[in-house]
């Protein structure tokens, strides 16, 4: 099936593959962390064992994640070896160091604190151990931070300059608060939640369909589906902005993304079309007229720049415009499916009339990794939408590209995506064995015993001895 790629295309691929499988991981961490550190918080100050049983719960499925988060990170970095030399031969002045700050002051962070998180519970005070959820939540954040700085520069280079064919820094400032930064890490923290929202909201309907509705669930359920209900509207509008930074900086993107073929003014708002590249034109068009100009310009004939104007030097129109509707169709669908599951489940509703309808619960299973649906297409649209460049204006893929025949390249594709889809297979496996095997002991919910502070797990006073 390989054996017509060139070596070229078939790096491209392989690159493709190993951040897609990554980037699943680190997302769900990122967020979950918060999540548990909200579940301590809610434990340590009213003292009801359900909060400490749903933080037990999902720690072990942040273990998980983070652990195959760390091993698929590993086979990245190889590859700037093995497939795109060319990449550090010319910026690595900038990329080498941005990764190394995310070692030291991140990494490190989280793989020690996590054992105390997951280890230390019995063996420390009750506050360290909050503190360590603490720092392990700043740690994932300060990950994403020095990541997202990176490819941040990576699509809007600044602050360097080229001395003898290699980038150089002139402000570290300016690298890592570049004009694109502060779009895509705010897009990126809230898609982080939004996937962590959705993962233990349809976990949590998982369980409750299998009724297993005591305290520790329905908390669960609440968070997952509050948490989205109140961070989706924030994505919406951060994704304008982020749009908007686009347009500014990388119009060429921006034009495949809307399927804009010529500069024009009063550019419609393409809902669906097949662009075909040869033709330069999008077919079947179904579009609303001059609504891209509005929500890019703020006028109804405001002028957006074409991909006739980056003739050779635009990325592949079809799947940037595809990826692209595909993320903002299934934010829509989270929007409509976690307030519809708010209203249900509203603080204001009494007795059985605040409960989830069976058929809601299955539609929030349905969509528990939803998430990655949106998060996928949306990093699909930041990198390919970058081609041909691999740091914008600086290198392309092609000049960054090693030497290694395809055949060998080929075979590891081949590897890694068989090992991919059997740990991704694993990955959810377990997730849902672990929620159907759930062993808990807290009192049904809705008989008010819930809201009882367990005598035996109450926090403890600093130096006091567990009972």
């Amino acid at each position: 099936m390989m054996d017509g790629l060139d070596a070229f295309l078939l790096a491209r691929i392989q690159f493709a593959a190993n951040i897609t499988f990554h980037i699943l991981f680190p997302t769900i961490s990122i967020s979950l962390a918060w999540v548990l550190l909200f579940f301590k918080l809610r434990f340590v100050k009213t003292g009801q064992q359900h909060w400490m049983d749903a933080y037990q719960f999902w720690v072990k499925i942040f273990a998980l994640t983070f652990a195959l988060g760390v091993v698929s990170g590993i086979t990245m970095s190889f590859q700037f070896g093995t497939n795109w030399p060319g990449y550090m031969e010319k910026v690595g002045n900038i990329a080498g160091p941005l990764l190394a700050y995310e070692v030291l002051t991140a990494f490190f962070l989280e793989a020690t604190m996590l054992g105390v998180m997951l280890f230390g519970r019995e063996r420390v005070s009750e506050t360290l151990h909050t503190v360590a959820t603490l720092l392990v939540a700043g740690g994932t954040t300060l990950s994403a931070f020095w990541i997202l700085a990176l490819n941040s520069w990576m699509q809007t280079p600044a602050g360097f300059e080229m001395i003898n064919g290699q980038a150089h820094v002139t402000s570290w400032f300016e690298v890592i608060f570049n004009p694109s930064f502060p779009y895509r890490l705010v897009h990126m923290l809230l898609a982080s939640g939004l996937t962590v929202a959705f993962l233990v909201a349809g976990i949590s309907a998982y369980r409750w369909l299998r009724n297993d509705r005591g305290a520790e669930v329905m908390a669960s359920l609440k968070t997952g589906v509050y948490l989205a209900a109140f961070l989706i509207p924030l994505q919406i509008v951060a994704g304008d902005f982020h749009g908007l930074n686009t347009l500014e900086h990388q119009p060429a993107k921006l034009a495949a993304m809307e399927g804009i073929w010529k500069t024009e003014k009063g550019v419609p708002a393409v809902l669906f079309a097949l662009p075909d590249e040869k033709a330069k034109e999008n077919r079947y068009e179904i579009a609303i007229p001059k609504l891209a100009s509005l929500y890019l310009t703020h006028s109804l004939d405001g002028e957006v720049k074409g991909l006739d104007q980056f003739e050779g030097k635009h990325p592949p129109v079809a799947p940037v415009f595809w990826a692209f509707r595909i993320m903002v169709g299934m934010g829509l669908l989270m929007l409509a499916v976690s307030w519809a599951a708010t209203w249900q489940l509203a603080p204001w509703k009494k007795g059985t009339e605040r409960n989830l309808r069976p058929w809601h619960a299955k539609l929030l299973v349905a969509m528990t990794f939803a998430g990655w649906v949106a998060l996928i297409a949306g990093w699909y649209v930041t990198e390919i939408g970058r081609q041909p460049w691999l740091v914008t204006g600086v290198l392309t893929a092609a000049d960054a590209a090693s030497k290694v025949p395809a055949p060998r390249i080929a075979l590891t594709l081949s590897l890694y995506l068989t090992l991919y889809a059997a740990l991704i297979v694993a990955y959810i496996s377990v997730v849902f064995y672990l929620a159907r095997h759930r062993k808990h002991a807290d009192k049904p919910f809705g008989t008010g015993l819930e809201d009882t502070p367990n005598p035996v797990t109450y926090p403890q006073q600093e130096g006091a001895p567990r009972a």
